[in-house]
């Protein structure tokens, strides 16, 4: 039982001696760790290098918080777990995330609020308020920064990956995927969608198969086929791409959703392989049918030996009735305990059935799906709670911005193994989410993080790396001298 007062809770005893909590303590912050990662942010100029190219229609005179400043507060309330406007009002003052701001702490000087967040996503401006509606011309210049930020958000995120790469690629496979985003209010253009059993969005996103590296996020309305927009969307990634890096070869890979004719001739006229998985129909039923039930009497005598059992083959010359010419279609047939079943993957590829199924088709279970799966679930970009369309979008892009961090992140530490794969739940336990005393003067912001620390030694050699991944990419070498003074 807890008995309490104003100031004190009496939760219990410990032999003889009474165990209090009480909130009279020195200012005590939770999540130092994120340090880290803004010394890889800052190294980079990751957020830097992205606030000025924002279109922002507030008025210079009267702006108190910076683009750079709003987008920094956004990007580590999400990677710290707060990711909703509201949580604002707690780390405004918390003096971790004015350090994160570059603002010194003080309780006086607060950060953005959540009405001031909000604000921004929808570019919102108090100019010629005093006009009527329909003669403000700087409603225009909201409405053109709205579309503008996300178009200019999505080609900084293929720049951002170009230039983290320490060496020129020799082939690229682009991951593209539909993935379901549950409203629960009447967001604009959210829809009711009767195979995911809900009210969503549907947006789209693309990531580098090899990093896991967000290259595109676009939002879109709850009810669109799962390809819509694929083209458009694939297109400025792909010639970004090779104008970087000319001669690169790339592959785009997807599910059935994406196995439509206008991405397969995109993909054709663009000189750019494709694996997509394809849904099944009559004819191909027919061309495995042989196969189907050779498996199965295999199964019949060996399966006690053999419980899976799969046959991969090429079906010669199918050429749906929307297709121009025939396209290359692998089949993988199977019989397992559960029963049997066929999947279909259309190509332009030259592997071999089995290889270009395992090899190219099936690595899409670690990336796009651990990807979206880490977004959602690690960084709860699935929580777009505003009214308009634009501003859940960029709201999404904002997330996918904050999930950049987290890939460059273990690429920074690829040589630390206890963290070097470990998805964000992982990285907050671990690195982020660490209490320090903060004591502040005119000299000096100092954190005091306990001297207990379990993973205290794992963090110190996760900066470093850090620091030596910026110095390497910046073409400065070894990490600063400064960093050999810190304890191991």
């Amino acid at each position: 039982m807890v008995a309490a007062n104003n100031h004190q809770l009496t939760l219990g005893r410990v032999g003889s001696q009474q165990v209090l909590l009480t909130f009279d303590g020195e200012q005590v912050v939770s999540d130092a760790g994120l340090l880290a990662v803004r010394a890889l942010d800052k190294g980079l100029g990751v957020i830097a290098e992205l606030a000025p190219r924002l279109p922002d229609p507030r008025s210079p005179k009267y702006v108190e918080h910076s683009t750079e400043a709003i987008l920094t507060q956004e990007v580590y309330q999400i990677l710290a777990g707060y990711p909703d406007f509201d949580d604002a009002r707690s780390t405004r003052t918390d003096p971790l995330f004015q350090v994160l701001a570059d603002v010194a702490p003080d309780p006086a000087k607060p950060l953005a609020s959540g009405s001031t967040l909000a604000r921004f996503q929808y570019a919102y401006t108090r100019r010629q308020a005093e006009l009527p509606l329909e003669e403000r011309p700087v409603l225009r210049e909201i409405d053109h920064a709205q579309t503008q930020r996300l178009k200019d958000l999505n080609a900084y995120l293929v720049e951002l990956f170009i230039r983290t790469r320490r060496e020129a690629p020799a082939e690229v496979i682009l991951d593209i995927d539909a993935t379901d985003d549950p409203v629960h209010g009447g967001q604009t253009l959210s829809a009711y969608h009767g195979y995911f059993g809900q009210h969503q969005y549907f947006p789209l996103k693309v990531f580098d198969a090899a990093s896991g590296f967000p290259l595109a996020v676009w939002l879109r309305p709850g009810t669109v086929h799962a390809s819509c927009g694929a083209t458009d969307t694939l297109r400025p990634v792909i010639a970004a791409l090779r104008q970087a890096w000319p001669g690169l070869r790339i592959t785009v890979r997807g599910d059935n959703g994406l196995a439509v004719p206008q991405v397969y001739d995109f993909c054709e006229s663009q000189d750019v392989r494709y694996v997509f998985g394809y849904a099944t129909n009559d004819v191909l039923e027919r061309a495995t049918a042989q196969a189907l039930a050779d498996v199965k009497l295999y199964y019949a005598f060996y399966g006690r030996r053999e419980p899976h059992v799969q046959r991969f083959e090429e079906i010669a010359g199918y050429q749906a009735g929307t297709w121009p010419h025939p396209r290359r279609v692998v089949a993988k047939i199977e019989h397992t305990p559960q029963g049997s079943q066929r999947r279909f993957v259309v190509t332009d590829r030259g592997e071999g059935p089995e290889e270009l199924y395992r090899n190219w088709y099936v690595p899409r279970g670690a990336v796009p799906e651990q990807p979206i799966g880490e977004m959602k679930n690690g960084l709860q970009s699935d929580r777009l709670s505003a009214c308009g369309f634009r501003a859940n979008a960029f709201r999404l892009l904002v997330h996918a911005l904050a999930y950049a961090l987290v890939v460059l992140f273990r690429e920074a530490v690829a040589a630390v193994p206890e963290v070097a794969r470990a998805a964000v739940g992982t990285l907050r336990q671990r690195l982020w989410k660490e209490g320090a005393v903060v004591r502040v003067n005119t000299r000096r912001v100092w954190l005091q993080v306990s001297a207990t620390w379990p993973y205290r030694e794992l963090w110190v050699r996760a900066y470093t790396a850090v620091q030596e991944f910026v110095g390497r990419l910046s073409g400065r070498g070894a990490a600063p001298a400064a960093l050999a003074g810190l304890p191991m």
